[in-house]
């Protein structure tokens, strides 16, 4: 599955002109793994292809537990609609620190709602053990936590490591790249479960983290009750447009 996201419709932030950007991230496995160990996540993980979210035999590909499960959408009007709907009622989100419950980035970066997507996946969860101690990923996480959510985003805007790795993915994709500035109609959005048993939709384009349920002790984000509380009632709001790639973080396959 390689579908190309971002996240810049109706959000000013990724907007601005003056905002940087980045080249939209093929959601391709081979890529986002080649990107996060690049960054220090260790070798022990990456990303693989989700090819269903029904068929149990499909879903036996990915080897479990999954750690986290990044869907790439279509930014629709019943997307649109949903997202204001239920961000109106939430207040901006102001968690930082050691005692937030998740670590959660807001994108102002045009077109980096894939890299968000990882960062998401490997700041929470049992994920973030797996990060290679010195590391650019490590460093910038360990930034990140004290920090308010405007100054995480500015860390980000900032961080030229991240830029040259992103970069240097996007640059190997299947299809063409696009231009940083380009418009493009999909994005990302992040399910992971924390050491608590939360599971989390997490969005750049949102207010804050959104929780969406408990998991037991052995359910993962690709149990039927992590699909159920996860994508598959995210598709469901989506009213069936079945446009849409998945990809998991995981185990490395031997």
């Amino acid at each position: 599955m390689t579908s190309t996201g971002n996240g810049n419709s109706n959000n000013p932030d990724v907007t601005d002109p003056h905002a940087p950007a980045f080249i939209p991230l093929e959601a391709n496995p081979q890529l986002m793994t080649s990107l996060l160990h690049n960054l220090g996540l260790s070798p022990a993980l990456s990303m693989h292809d989700v090819y269903s979210l029904s068929d149990p035999d499909l879903l036996a590909f990915v080897p479990r537990p999954a750690l986290a499960v990044l869907l790439v959408f279509p930014v629709s009007p019943t997307y649109e609609s949903h997202r204001l709907a239920e961000d109106a009622l939430v207040p901006e989100y102001a968690g930082k620190g050691d005692g937030e419950p998740v670590v959660w980035f807001k994108q102002t970066i045009r077109n980096a709602c894939g890299m968000m997507g990882l960062l998401h996946a490997t700041a929470n969860g049992p994920a973030r053990n797996f990060v290679e101690s010195g590391s650019d990923l490590d460093r910038l996480l360990a930034a990140a936590v004290p920090l308010g959510v405007q100054e995480r985003s500015k860390l980000l805007e900032k961080d030229q490591s991240l830029a040259k790795a992103h970069q240097a993915a996007a640059a190997q994709g299947d299809t063409a790249a696009p231009d940083a500035r380009d418009d493009v109609d999909l994005h990302y959005v992040t399910f992971v479960k924390t050491e608590d048993g939360t599971l989390w939709e997490l969005d750049g384009r949102r207010k804050g983290p959104i929780k969406r349920g408990e998991l037991g002790k052995d359910e993962d984000v690709l149990s039927q009750k992590g699909l159920t509380l996860g994508p598959l009632k995210f598709l469901e709001r989506e009213g069936g447009d079945l446009r849409f790639s998945c990809v998991a973080l995981s185990s490395s396959l031997d």
